[in-house]
């Protein structure tokens, strides 16, 4: 008999709009090869159509309120009270914030695990209550969860330190892709290594800005393609964008996957700003699409590219980047050595078929555990 798996806290399936749907997408559709039954619960006011099954993917769909800071607590508080009244064997949630609600799957006694993510309660868009209650949710996971999942070895490190608990380290991953249709990116009117790319949220903790800054400030003739924005009105975002110099270009979303996929592949360097993640999607994407990473120095970042054999770090240091650039630009750094051997971390380490595997252990050995 397949094992009944939920999975709480993302937006749904096939809904893609971050790393957490993403990994839902990856996991899901493989788990369902290796014959288990996998539901996933969407916010209803995302999709247009309800399908009560897509590929294989059983989906139940929960309204919530279209308010930014409540919309996700919302929506997994009433996802949560419907899965404890089905019969699944084991409820996975994503997201430390749906931490109290394992306060319901003890009570009526539940098997669940969390992918905790980040370190959401430092990063500078919660400050004050979010901040506060982010740390509260984390706290609170790791005391009414069966099994506490961190991204990455460093990430293990802080949850042990900070609430004194074991957690299970599973990462992310990428799918190996090359090139295929360069000339997608000629519609901003670019071409194979003039640019630099940054692909993120415009967020502080993300430091857009201190990238734009340091790049503005260099001689380099290159352009810096700029790749997301945030999807409510953002003081930070909007400063960003009214950066003016004929070297930005700023595209939004991209929705395409094949063009955002030659962004990447045909970039001269991707920057990298993420500080308070752990195992990040989008580098990840990087080094799967065979670019040169040049990320900022954060314990994260040097785990994911083993302290400089996979990428170049830069830090919050005024003229450290601006240096960088010119060792990238004059050779100094071997942008082609990093390139070529970008995708060698990915299948070393970071392929979705390996974090399955881990992610059908864990799940074989909670029910093990539990009788």
């Amino acid at each position: 008999m397949s094992m009944k798996i939920a999975i709480i806290g993302t937006r749904g399936y096939p809904y893609v709009y971050s790393g957490y749907e993403t990994f839902v997408k990856e996991l899901a559709e493989r788990l369902i090869l290796r014959d288990f039954e996998i539901t996933v619960y969407c916010h209803k006011n995302l999709f247009k159509a309800y399908p009560k099954e897509v590929n294989g993917i059983k989906l139940v769909y929960i309204s919530t309120i279209e308010k930014k800071s409540l919309s996700q607590f919302i929506h997994s508080f009433q996802s949560f009270i419907h899965a404890t009244f089905k019969k699944y064997d084991l409820i996975l949630a994503v997201n430390s914030a749906n931490g109290p609600f394992g306060v319901l799957t003890k009570i009526f006694r539940k098997k669940t695990a969390i992918n905790v993510d980040g370190l959401e309660w430092k990063r500078p868009k919660w400050k004050g209550v979010g901040a506060k209650y982010f740390y509260f949710a984390s706290k609170l996971a790791t005391k009414l969860f069966d099994i506490i999942i961190t991204d990455s070895f460093e990430m293990e490190k802080i949850y042990k330190k900070e609430f004194g608990v074991n957690s299970m380290v599973i990462a992310y991953g990428a799918n190996i892709r090359e090139s295929k249709k360069p000339e997608l990116i000629k519609k901003w009117d670019l071409t194979k290594d003039d640019y630099y790319l940054i692909v993120g949220r415009l967020i502080p903790d993300n430091n857009g800005v201190l990238i734009v800054e340091e790049f503005l400030r260099s001689d380099s003739v290159k352009k810096l393609v700029i790749v997301g924005d945030v999807p409510y009105k953002d003081e930070y975002a909007k400063n960003i964008k009214k950066t003016v110099d004929k070297r930005l270009i700023f595209t939004g979303y991209i929705t395409n996957q094949d063009e955002l996929a030659e962004l990447y592949h045909n970039c001269f360097v991707y920057f990298h700003g993420h500080e308070y993640g752990g195992t990040n999607p989008a580098m990840l994407k990087a080094l799967a699409y065979g670019c040169a990473v040049c990320a900022l120095d954060t314990v994260f970042n040097r785990e994911m590219l083993e302290n400089g054999k996979y990428g170049v770090f830069f830090n919050k240091e005024s003229g450290d980047l601006l240096n960088k650039i010119d060792e990238l630009e004059k050779g100094n750094i071997s942008v082609d050595d990093y390139k070529k051997r970008s995708r060698e971390r990915i299948e070393k380490n970071y392929t979705w078929e390996k974090i399955t595997n881990q992610y059908i252990e864990l799940f074989n050995n909670l029910l093990k555990k539990n009788g």
